[in-house]
């Protein structure tokens, strides 16, 4: 995990190290930046995988092609085997992967990957390059030009914006070459309709989704550094959690992190779930006041405005920066409402070919929502976090699963899910209501109090008719604090929203 940043042309000293310093929350283990003939690279890493042997910009033999990657590559142990022996490599890291790929097959070679990524490789010798980013956008990338015409790659918009103000954001399961533009190399489609499980064979979906997501958690227990788990308990969270404590490293108690206000129902429900589970766990409790001083904190690194997403990414802040004073690496029960109907709103969809379309819909939307929101918070603090649910086999398995499987007549939502575990854990957490992390947490009330008394009406319908997205009091006190780091119009292209208030 860590934060990269390319450019065709190069910088002087003075802005290369504005470059690193605005991105070295991503990666504070080490940073370092590489000048080319024709392109200037920077990497600040958070090591995780090849911890002392993994420094990047990461060259290959001959030094005339480069990489700087963000994320993980979960096959990467398979995809080196399936290399010629001729083939060697540099580091331990799995960064390196996609390089030697790439000088084997070219940009395509990206369709082999499976993990969460954002990379740029370079070729100084035929000055040439490809830039590229995960199926769902689960790591960030943006990109734009400079006025000498130079192409830029950041992680993080703050970073571009130490070059450009030309900003746009990389589009999720895409790859990018000068000579081919973007090129899509993967998408999520809804299955057709004859590739649908029969309803009645509940057991064996049940049992598939034990399988995947057994795997899925497994996937993402690689690591070289100590893994720990969020755990808000409810029931996305404490499925990861049960399972990431069963696949856990022998002799190594799995953490398990919960924050919350006094006496929210999270705190209490995650009590329960990590005295069940076994975990060692660890809690935060946050006060009205200390929430709303670390408000403008939370959107400065979560750069965006948009009001579920503000008041979602609070806690993951604090339990972020819980976690990485014990952990490395987090797991998220992220995805699960995608995956299996977990949303109100849903409940009015009946058949599956018309639940599946909005399902797809939401999931490639939660590049610059939920994604953007998990990834920020945690990277705030130089801890990675993980998404278990939005597994690619996963999401092709449960994309096949009937919508009455996930939405029973009882108003149960993701009930094949809360099934497929049934007697795991207790009664109260397999079948527990969903709550929004904000409520559940109790960041809610509390930001509403407040928004009230910051602004009038008259304030609110001024700011609406400057941007439409400021539709309430609390969405204009994260818009003031917003443009106040980042008053260019152009990030605006790049905000993503959820369409409540």
């Amino acid at each position: 995990m860590c934060g990269i940043f390319a450019m065709t042309g190069k910088l002087d000293a003075d802005r290369m190290n504005r470059v690193l310093q605005s991105m070295s929350h991503r990666g504070p283990d080490e940073g370092d930046d590489t000048l080319l003939d024709s392109f200037h690279l920077g990497h600040q890493r958070l090591s995780v995988v090849g911890v002392d042997e993994g420094k990047q910009p990461i060259a290959n033999e001959n030094k005339k092609k480069w990489i700087v990657a963000n994320g993980e590559i979960y096959n990467y142990r398979a995809l080196q085997k399936q290399l010629p022996d001729t083939v060697h490599f540099l580091t331990k890291s799995d960064s390196e992967v996609p390089l030697k790929w790439y000088e084997e097959e070219g940009p395509q070679a990206v369709q082999r990957l499976d993990g969460m990524f954002a990379f740029v490789i370079v070729d100084a010798e035929e000055e040439t390059f490809m830039a590229a980013r995960d199926t769902l956008g689960i790591k960030p990338l943006y990109y734009g030009k400079d006025h000498q015409g130079n192409m830029i790659f950041a992680s993080e918009l703050k970073t571009l914006y130490v070059v450009t103000e030309d900003v746009h954001e990389f589009p999720p399961g895409h790859y990018y070459t000068p000579e081919e533009g973007f090129v899509a190399y993967r998408h999520i489609r809804q299955p057709e309709r004859e590739n649908i499980y029969p309803e009645h064979e509940v057991p064996q979906m049940m049992k598939g989704i034990r399988d995947h997501l057994g795997q899925a958690v497994e996937k993402r227990l690689m690591a070289d550094v100590e893994v720990g788990v969020l755990l808000s308990g409810g029931l996305d969270s404490s499925l990861i959690a049960l399972l990431a404590h069963e696949r856990r490293k022998k002799g190594r108690p799995l953490k398990s992190f919960c924050v919350g206000s006094e006496d929210s129902e999270d705190v209490k429900r995650a009590r329960q779930v990590a005295e069940e589970i076994g975990t060692e766990h660890y809690e935060y409790i946050y006060t009205e006041q200390e929430l709303i001083d670390h408000l403008p904190e939370v959107i400065y690194h979560l750069e965006s405005f948009d009001s579920s997403l503000v008041r979602s990414a609070i806690p993951t802040f604090f339990v972020s920066k819980l976690a990485a004073k014990h952990v490395k690496v987090i797991l998220s029960g992220e995805g699960a409402d995608e995956l299996f109907s977990g949303y109100h709103y849903l409940k009015g969809i009946q058949d599956t070919p018309s639940l599946n379309k909005e399902l797809v819909r939401i999931i490639n939307t939660l590049h610059n929502i939920n994604l953007q929101r998990a990834d920020r918070m945690s990277m705030a603090h130089s801890l990675e976090l993980r998404v278990p649910f939005l597994d690619l086999d996963l999401m092709e398995y449960a994309l096949k699963i009937p919508a009455e499987l996930k939405l029973t007549d009882n108003d149960v939502e993701k009930w094949i899910l809360r099934k497929a575990y049934d007697g795991r854990l207790a009664d109260n957490i397999i079948w527990r209501d969903k709550a929004e992390f904000s409520e559940g947490s109790g960041a809610l009330d509390i930001l509403e109090n407040y928004a009230e008394d910051q602004f009038s009406q008259e304030q609110v319908e001024q700011a609406n008719a400057e941007n439409e997205w400021v539709r309430s009091k609390q969405e204009l006190l994260y818009y003031t604090i917003f443009k106040k780091y980042f008053p260019e119009k152009s990030i605006l292209s790049t905000v993503g929203h959820w369409a409540t208030t």
